[in-house]
């Protein structure tokens, strides 16, 4: 008997892939086309999106007020056509100010296009780089990134994790030749440093190893000076970030990733328990590092570090999982496996199709990071049907 698998076969994986491929990409990219459209025409979607968080705050920066002001921030966002009672506080620390504030200085929709803008070229860049680190293959899996259901969450909802994700692409993009600069695009990362915990540990293991002390060097130089300007525009911002972390709304508030839900599973009232998991998984990313420490690779070593991150994170939402997409896309570039492929295309698709029927603030999305780190684990197994990644550019 023959051991060749059926070109008829394999050319029908192949058809079903780049169907799944095709199709789940079509359906993002006329949801994007649509939203960029829309979003323009009507002050509804401007304000009533996490983005009018970040034009809130940095109008108060413009008052020189602060800008986690809740009853002043609620203002504002009512003034400009929330509809909904509740009040959307920036929670990005203070050196992420100066990113919000020249918003301040635009009216809402104005400066709703200019973010939703900005937010889709963070999101086709990262992708493109990503493409660009293995090699540009010839194929169309990297549609995946760009129909990724988080990003377009992320994308529709004003949120700056896709900035995060830009700043985790420049920085594996950078890291080997122009090391202060892949520093600095951390400053990015760090506009939400609980999603990176368990990578961030990892790194300072890497830092100290390599003697990498450039790549720190930038890393502190752009939050440090970004630190500073928040500072001479409200010298109060770290005493007034920390009051409106520790405040009720924010500690009690359900945010559905698994760390909260294990919390509020064992004992509500037990805050430290959010916090549990992250810390483990950092100390396990030292020993991870140290194992591999003299053949690391941060394109595909640090995708395992980012999702566990992601899984560990103390709290995140379903658009911060865009974080995900170097990860899934190292594996989708490594596997000749089609139905793998096709596999990921579906699991986006129901994705896809849950968001149209349940908010992301419910519960039933804690299945997703676990399904992306092991659809990820499997599709890097080195079997038969798997190929080492092209060099890095």
């Amino acid at each position: 008997m023959s051991s060749k698998q059926d070109p008829s076969q394999t050319r029908e994986r192949r058809d079903l892939a780049e169907v799944a491929i095709a199709s789940v990409s079509g359906l993002a990219f006329a949801f994007i086309a649509l939203y960029i459209v829309a979003a323009p025409a009507t002050g509804y979607l401007a304000a009533n999106r996490d983005f009018i968080s970040y034009w809130a705050a940095g109008r108060q920066l413009v008052l020189h007020a602060n800008p986690y002001d809740r009853d002043a921030v609620s203002a504002l966002e009512h003034s400009a056509g929330v509809t909904t009672s509740a009040v959307l506080l920036m929670r990005n620390p203070p050196w992420a100010l100066p990113f919000a504030f020249p918003l301040g200085f635009l009216n809402v929709r104005v400066a709703s296009i200019l973010w939703t803008t900005l937010l889709l070229a963070a999101l086709l860049i990262s992708v493109r780089l990503v493409r660009r680190l293995h090699g540009s293959p010839p194929n169309r899996n990297h549609w995946l990134g760009i129909a990724f259901t988080p990003a377009l969450i992320c994308l529709t909802m004003g949120q700056t994790s896709l900035f995060a994700l830009l700043g985790l692409v420049l920085f594996l993009r950078f890291y080997r030749h122009r090391q202060f600069a892949a520093g600095a695009a951390l400053w990015l990362c760090a506009l939400k440093p609980h999603l990176f915990l368990p990578f961030f540990a990892g790194l300072l293991a890497w830092v100290i190893a390599s003697r990498s002390y450039r790549l720190l060097a930038g890393a502190v130089a752009a939050i440090a000076l970004s630190s500073a300007a928040a500072f001479l525009v409200w010298p109060n911002t770290w005493h007034d970030y920390f009051r409106m972390m520790r405040s009720p709304a924010v500690e009690n508030d359900f945010v559905p990733c698994l760390a909260a839900a294990a919390r509020l599973w064992l004992d509500p009232q037990a805050v430290w328990l959010q916090y549990l998991p992250v810390a483990l998984c950092c100390i396990w990313a030292l020993f991870y590092f140290w194992l591999r420490r003299r053949a690391w690779d941060w394109l595909t070593n640090g995708s395992v570090l980012i999702l566990v991150s992601l899984i560990a994170a103390p709290y995140s939402w379903l658009y911060d999982q865009c974080l995900a997409i170097p990860a899934l896309l190292d594996a989708a570039f490594h596997t000749r496996s089609r139905n793998l492929l096709a596999l990921l295309a579906f699991m986006i698709l129901a994705a896809d199709l849950e968001l149209c029927l349940i908010k992301v603030s419910s519960p039933l999305w804690l299945w997703t990071v676990p399904a992306w780190f092991a659809w990820y684990l499997y599709a890097r197994l080195p079997s038969g049907e798997n190929t080492i990644r092209p060099p890095a550019i």
